[in-house]
């Protein structure tokens, strides 16, 4: 018999720990191989992790909600045959390391990885006192805070007051962000305060932490004895410190469009029975609106970008994100890689598979990064138009509306006549600061055109 060590997986280039939300299997149980043994959160995805062979579980090293670092050994499985090294979950093992975690975990101490003295950039003076801090403090950080920290000029004083979002008040790499993101709007005046002086306590949240490190009041909430308090899960706090993030970041404006769709939708309700039957595959109208907003990219580049300082990073790729309602009421953004790529079979295909393993908590870690550009579907709510928040780093979003009967002015070699026409407003959030009027207008309308100008003789 022998025992293979389960190990937690790296889920992310940046991930350095999950959360084990829930253990799907108990201590003696018979596991197959790639049968799902439990779920772990990082700051990025929840995924289930499968067995990496087939056995009988014969231990369990930590507990639900125990935060764990990557390369940890979380588990033990008894199997048939000779003793193996430790190995992680197949479905992830191209990206985790195979390791004896405490020598490592003692290294990385010791001697920084080849990435981390690359990102700090500071004089090694400096750094020897950062880490003399460190040693001093009774908080634990992990390796890439401390690393962040460094690169930020961040110093143990004012780290120990920033509020943390993991167990007993750690500091996640998310929160430091955040924090960091925050600090680099305020104006010189609020910089020269430092935040130490406020030391908001571990109880603050972090959708007050802005307001704390201003020093403006945060607004008195008022409860009745009928009133219910609900707790916000994990993916709403990450949803909620990720929106006040953008509108910190960019400063949003909006641009609104019209489109004639009538094409479009005779046409989907045309081929979208032939659809199912030649491809096995729903035909929505997500991917034909993903489908121009991918050529009016590669029309205007400058609208897939990111900002980073005072640099623009023109990105070659087009990866559009689409945002999609959980059955829980978040919202995950799952996204398409090289999308103007793709023809609109393969966007379907895409969609719908994307869509329903997110909807199934199915998505892998790298389905949801590298995003440079979210289309989300407000109509499917029965909106008619949103003003959505940018999903940063990127510098725009698009809304689409709902596709509704109106009267319209039509123009035909009769002259003008107004008909019964398919019409959906679509809006552009953009950042002002890279995107001016021009652009961000611009780009909307060519989205609208290649929409009405859809051909309705293409076949499937």
């Amino acid at each position: 018999m022998a025992v293979v060590d389960l190990i937690m997986p790296k889920m992310g280039e940046s991930i350095m720990e999950a959360t084990i939300l829930k253990w799907l299997k108990n201590v003696g149980d018979h596991v197959e191989l790639d049968e799902a043994i439990l779920e772990i959160a990082t700051d990025k995805v929840d995924s289930e992790i499968p067995s990496p062979v087939e056995g009988k579980l014969t231990e369990i090293l930590y507990n639900e909600n125990d935060i764990v670092e990557v390369g940890k050994v979380i588990a033990r499985i008894a199997t048939e045959g000779e003793d193996v090294e430790p190995i992680p979950s197949p479905a992830v093992q191209e990206s985790t390391p195979t390791k004896t975690p405490e020598k490592d975990d003692i290294k990385a101490e010791k001697e920084p990885t080849k990435e981390v003295l690359e990102a700090v950039s500071q004089p090694l003076a400096v750094q020897t006192t950062v880490e003399h801090d460190f040693s001093s403090s009774n908080r634990f950080y992990s390796p890439l805070i401390k690393n962040i920290a460094k690169k930020e000029h961040i110093t143990l004083e004012v780290l120990d007051s920033i509020p943390g979002s993991g167990k007993d008040n750690r500091l996640t790499k998310k929160d430091l962000l955040a924090y960091v993101a925050a600090k680099a709007n305020q104006s010189s005046a609020d910089i020269s305060h430092p935040v130490t002086k406020t030391n908001p306590s571990p109880s603050v949240s972090k959708s007050n932490q802005s307001s704390v490190e201003s020093g403006k009041p945060t607004p008195a909430v008022s409860m009745s004895g009928g009133d219910e308090i609900i707790q916000m899960d994990r993916m709403r706090k990450m949803i909620a410190d990720h929106m006040v993030m953008s509108k910190h970041t960019s400063p949003h404006v909006t641009s609104f469009v019209e489109a004639d769709v009538t094409n479009i939708w005779n046409w989907r309700n045309a081929n979208k029975k032939k659809f199912i039957e030649s491809y096995g595959e729903k035909l929505t109208f997500t991917p034909i609106f993903m489908e121009a907003v991918a050529k009016a990219i590669r029309d205007f580049p400058n609208i897939n970008v990111s900002v980073n300082d005072d640099k623009i990073i023109l990105k070659k790729d087009v990866n559009i994100g689409m945002a999609t309602a959980l059955p829980s009421g978040n919202l995950i953004v799952p996204v398409i890689k090289n999308a103007d790529l793709l023809n609109l079979i393969g966007l379907a295909k895409n969609v719908n598979d994307l869509a329903n393993r997110a909807r199934n908590n199915k998505l892998k870690p790298d389905e949801i990064q590298g995003g440079t550009f979210t289309l989300t579907n407000v109509g499917t709510f029965g909106n008619v138009m949103g003003t959505p928040i940018i999903n940063q780093p990127q510098v725009a979003i698009l809304a689409v509306g709902a596709i509704r009967k109106k009267p319209a002015v039509v123009e035909t070699e009769y002259g003008d006549l107004i008909a019964v026409r398919h019409m959906m407003f679509l809006s552009l959030s953009y950042d002002h600061r890279v995107v001016d009027g021009f652009l961000g207008g611009s780009f909307l309308r060519r989205v609208a055109d290649y929409l009405e100008d859809f051909d309705i003789n293409q076949t499937i």
